[in-house]
């Protein structure tokens, strides 16, 4: 059972932390280089659509996945990889709650007010956040391959 729940782990994890990545390296390049009103315009609509229900089962399963594991493999020699992606894992998702989900709202608050001004209060503090979380979800990856193979 534990096997695959590292199996469900390794894949929700790996999604997620490229989902992540890709905002990363291809979304947020591609709008920084939008004026003010797209770039707030694009963000309040990834915003709405993002937490939609795949997107939740992977950012539920990026903790949940892991953790039978943890739970059960106590005395595996894997136990010390699948803890350290578990805390990957819980970190990042404490940085999006703590940090990018309140500058979600701050954005989307301010629609119909002044764009530059709500740009300068969001962009760059999401986008260090966000350098963050995908940082720890990549590293949560690594360590649940290792542990797998």
């Amino acid at each position: 059972m534990a096997s695959l729940f590292l199996t469900l782990a390794v894949l929700t994890t790996g999604l997620y932390a490229g989902f992540l990545l890709t905002f990363l390296i291809a979304v947020m390049p591609g709008l920084a280089a939008l004026p003010d009103a797209g770039f707030a315009a694009a963000m309040r609509r990834f915003n709405e659509k993002v937490p939609g229900p795949a997107f939740l089962l992977l950012f539920l399963g990026v903790i949940a996945f892991p953790a039978v594991p943890v739970v059960t493999e106590t005395g595996e020699d894997t136990w010390p990889l699948l803890l350290a992606a578990l805390l990957c894992a819980v970190a990042s998702h404490l940085i999006t709650i703590a940090g990018n989900i309140p500058l979600n709202n701050a954005l989307a608050q301010s629609e119909g007010g002044d764009d530059t001004a709500a740009r300068a209060a969001f962009e760059a503090r999401w986008n260090t956040f966000h350098r963050i979380r995908t940082a720890l979800s990549l590293a949560a990856f690594a360590l649940l391959a290792v542990a797998a193979v």
